[in-house]
């Protein structure tokens, strides 16, 4: 069991971030370790994240700029996957057009109109809230880029359960797709909404129910984003899992500026 974890402790980092970490097993128990070890790795981006911006706030730098750190090293702490994962998708589903056309779609290098859009709009909504969150001060912004950082990557492992299939036989999506029981993802996520409100906790009991539920949301949207996959493409995919996971990074923090 202790090498499976260190296998799938492996696993998330080599695939979810350029961390020179060697992936060692590329199996379905590995996979399946590996997701459950997805909120870790996201964790670990989100410090990261959350390093610069408290800085630069801290040497005397403005919010914003703060924010614009805080929102550019996710993207490439990733090589900018998640996000380029998020544009094929808005194109494959913009398209209106079949899934095998969809997909195929998704595949091609170039951005269309829609995942140019999409970006656009998402990398606003992050800064913006990043902005508006040092403002109230280093530490406010730094949690947020944190919890959202985890947010991202649980909705991973929840898009890795029981039940979800892969819409095409190879790639990410049909490495990890089905691998992780409903139990283990149900138990993470109350560990990390958990984890959440403890983080949260540092600014009052009211900062703790609001972390909490801004990884609920994050989820939430996460979710309804999957399954409307699922619908259109027949199953999830590496570009899907890029997208799942930026949607639940900002609509944790968009549910974070409301208090």
């Amino acid at each position: 069991m202790t090498s499976l974890n260190s296998h799938g402790i492996r696993f998330a980092f080599g695939t979810l971030t350029v961390l020179p970490v060697r992936v060692t097993r590329w199996d379905r128990e590995a996979a399946r370790a590996g997701m459950l070890s997805a909120p870790l790795a996201g964790l670990v981006v989100g410090l990261l994240a959350a390093a610069p911006g408290a800085l630069l706030l801290l040497l005397g730098s403005g919010p914003l700029l703060a924010a614009v750190a805080s929102t550019a090293v996710p993207a490439v702490l990733t090589r900018g996957l998640h996000l380029d994962g998020l544009a094929d998708t808005a194109d494959g589903l913009g398209s209106g057009k079949p899934a095998a056309d969809a997909l195929r779609i998704m595949k091609q290098s170039d951005i269309g109109p829609f995942g140019v859009i999409t970006l656009l709009f998402v990398l606003l909504a992050q800064v913006a809230v990043l902005q508006e969150l040092y403002g109230e001060g280093w530490a406010h912004g730094a949690v947020a880029a944190v919890v959202a950082g985890v947010t991202a990557r649980l909705a991973l492992t929840l898009a890795s359960r029981q039940g979800v299939p892969p819409a095409r036989p190879e790639g990410l999506g049909a490495a990890v797709a089905g691998t992780v029981p409903m139990g283990a993802a149900a138990a993470v996520t109350v560990a990390v909404v958990a984890a959440g409100s403890g983080a949260g906790a540092v600014f009052g009991g009211y900062g703790a129910l609001a972390h909490g539920l801004a990884v609920v949301a994050g989820l939430m949207g996460a979710q309804l984003l999957l399954r409307h996959c699922v619908r259109r493409f027949g199953g999830v995919t590496g570009d899907v899992f890029g997208a799942v996971a930026e949607t639940a990074a900002t609509a944790a923090l968009v549910v974070l500026a409301q208090g």
